[in-house]
This record gives C-alpha cells, structure tokens and sequence, in this order.
C-alpha cells in the first residue's frame, strides 16, 4: 500500500514539474509590420494581415518557451497594389510557390526584468536561417471575459538578399532603390488555451 502511494506521489509530481501550457495567438490584437529604407533617404512600412502562431510554456515566466509562428505571405500590404502583386512575385517572395514564412524558436531566455532574447529559425522562400528577436514581455492579465492573456513585442532585422529577395535598382547617387536590411516587429497577444 505505502509503495503504491509512493509510486503515485511520484507520478504526481513528475506530472506537475513537466505540466505545459499551451497559448493560441489572439491575431485580432496582434500584428506583423515591417519598415525598408526607399531611395536611401526615406522608408517604406508594410505588414502581413494572416499569421498564426502559438506558444508552449511551462508557467507564466515563459522562460523557455516553445514558440511557432506561422505568416501567409500573399497577405502582404504595403498599401500599394502594384508594389504588393511585385513583392508577391519571385522578385521578392513568390508567394505561389512558397505561401508561408514560418518561425520556429530554439530558446527563448530572460535579460532583466521583462526583457527577453528570442532564438530560433526563420524560413523565408527555400531558406532557413538563424535569427534572434529582442523581446518586450508586456505581462499576463485577466480579461473581463475570463480568458488569461499574454502580451509581447519581437524586434528583429535580418537581410533580404540572404532569403533571395534580390530585386533591387541603383539610382543615380549610388544607393539602392530598396534597402537590404529590413526591420521586423511583431507585436502579438496570446490566450491560455482552457
């Protein structure tokens, strides 16, 4: 009998020590933006309008999280039809043949106070590389509805040409009609799964 208890109170705790909480991405209160340099002297901002994601954690800290995030690249707008159907074609995204841009994290570790350091892979077109996003952890809160939600902002800048977004022109001083170098913030609320 003792034994048995033993063995069940072991079970409990293993249990509880390994418990994850799933968290399901709110992308109504979330979005996707990005900001390119134009002609060297000004920017261009866009964003993504379909994206999903998720993250698996072992309690509200979310140190060491588990995080995947998912975006649908024809949903790109950058309020210009033309300049969107050319960032959709294989001058930059070819969004036919490669529809989604995923994000798959390796760690994800606290700084100080609420600020983080998020690692994984980013998978733009055929090309996986790693990346690391500098994370603002807004806190977790009670909604008035009952639902536990999250709140977070991720940095990042990686280089376009490395994923094979290779259109560009020069003009005549020099410099490139788009930039290389592309500023990613994602700005995302998550619920608890119940």
């Amino acid at each position: 009998m003792k034994k048995n208890f033993l063995i069940a109170l072991l079970a409990l705790a293993f249990t509880n020590v390994n418990a994850q909480n799933k968290w399901n991405l709110d992308a109504s209160h979330s979005n996707v933006n990005f900001t390119v340099s134009h002609l060297v002297v000004s920017e261009v901002d866009g964003n993504f309008k379909i994206f999903n994601g998720d993250i698996v954690a072992k309690d509200d800290s979310f140190e060491d999280a588990t995080i995947n995030f998912n975006v649908d690249v024809a949903s790109i707008n950058t309020e210009n039809k033309d300049r969107d159907a050319h960032l959709k074609s294989d001058d930059f995204f070819n969004a036919e043949k490669f529809p989604k841009m995923s994000f798959k994290s390796s760690a994800f570790k606290k700084v100080n106070g609420n600020k983080y350091v998020l690692k994984g892979f980013l998978t733009i077109r055929d090309v996986t590389k790693p990346v690391s996003f500098d994370v603002t952890f807004g806190g977790v809160v009670k909604d008035p509805w009952g639902n536990t939600k999250a709140g977070f902002k991720a940095t990042t800048t990686i280089s376009r040409s490395a994923y094979k977004l290779l259109w560009n022109k020069t003009i005549e001083t020099g410099g490139a009609v788009v930039g290389d170098e592309v500023t990613i913030t994602v700005k995302t609320e998550f619920a608890k799964a119940k």
